[in-house]
């Protein structure tokens, strides 16, 4: 054994969705996951509506008959691994890339400083540039990219989650397809009294790509911001919270040509279809306020 390595790894299991478009990409992917040293990892390959055609030796695979969507597909890969009872889950895009066959040892370290957090989201950066996108940094102030700290939201595609605080708020909520899973997700975890923390000296590689290429990118993002504030927040401030979130959209896509269909989308989550309501408590609102984004915004 390397002197290096801790004498009980610590337990990973790893989710890694898709739908066969990625070919190089995907396997520089999944050579830098099980590269990782240090841990013990359990890792399975979800075709959201395709059977991968990529599995590396020692990789499960599981093949489903549609593409259900992102959160759920996620939430299929990880129920399939929760047999082993591992520590944590994490959830890993298939074009992105662990630059240090530490990544995931220097993340668990993290929780291991910060005890109260129920997940831990790198500094995710550009291969090509290095920039790191403000959508990326899950705080309001995103200006400085390597502060660490408190975050009350996630990146969703690269994010360490502790395993059993992960299954006691019952995963993502898959029925949202693709956008603002995680900020469903954070609050959940949040409302267990638990944190996020932002590791910003830990780099992982992704592309910088823009959201807006998905065909329903306008109307999801509407529709889930709508189910978010309808299934988490107290009543009292699920107005507010819409309210805030029209103005800043109408600012954003202004010049998108997109706005109806922003629209479309922001009526069609008021309609219904957000599925079951569980507000988080007063406590919880006043926690993500003092760690600086309350949730009106």
């Amino acid at each position: 054994m390397n002197s290096d390595e801790p004498a009980t790894k610590r337990t990973v299991d790893v989710v890694v969705l898709t739908m066969n478009d990625r070919d190089q990409e995907f396997r520089t992917a999944m050579a830098s996951v099980l590269a990782q040293q240090g841990v013990d990892l359990h890792v399975v390959i979800v075709g959201n509506g395709v059977e991968p055609d990529y599995v590396p030796d020692g990789v499960q695979s599981i093949t489903l008959d549609g593409n259900t969507g992102i959160p759920e597909g996620r939430n299929v890969g990880a129920q399939a691994l929760a047999a082993g009872n591992a520590e944590f889950v994490f959830f890993f895009d298939n074009d992105a890339v662990l630059p240090d066959p530490h990544t995931l040892t220097r993340l668990i370290a993290e929780f291991d400083r910060h005890p109260n957090a129920a997940y831990v989201q790198p500094r995710i950066a550009d291969p090509a540039t290095g920039e790191t996108l403000g959508r990326w940094v899950p705080r309001l102030r995103s200006g400085d990219a390597r502060r660490s700290g408190v975050v009350t939201v996630m990146a969703e595609g690269i994010v360490l989650v502790r395993r059993t605080e992960y299954d006691a708020v019952g995963g993502w909520p898959g029925h949202f397809f693709l956008f603002h899973e995680g900020v469903d997700l954070s609050w959940r975890l949040w409302d267990l009294g638990r944190i996020g923390w932002y590791a910003g000296d830990i780099e992982v590689l992704h592309p910088a790509t823009n959201p807006a290429r998905h065909g329903p990118f306008y109307r999801m993002v509407a529709r889930n911001r709508v189910w978010v504030a309808r299934r988490r927040l107290p009543a009292l401030l699920i107005p507010i919270y819409l309210a805030t979130w029209v103005v800043i959209s109408v600012w954003r896509f202004r010049s998108s040509g997109n706005l109806g269909v922003w629209f479309k989308g922001f009526a069609e989550g008021l309609r219904g279809g957000h599925g079951e309501r569980r507000p988080m408590r007063w406590r919880t609102v006043w926690r993500l306020t003092r760690a600086g984004r309350p949730p009106i915004v």
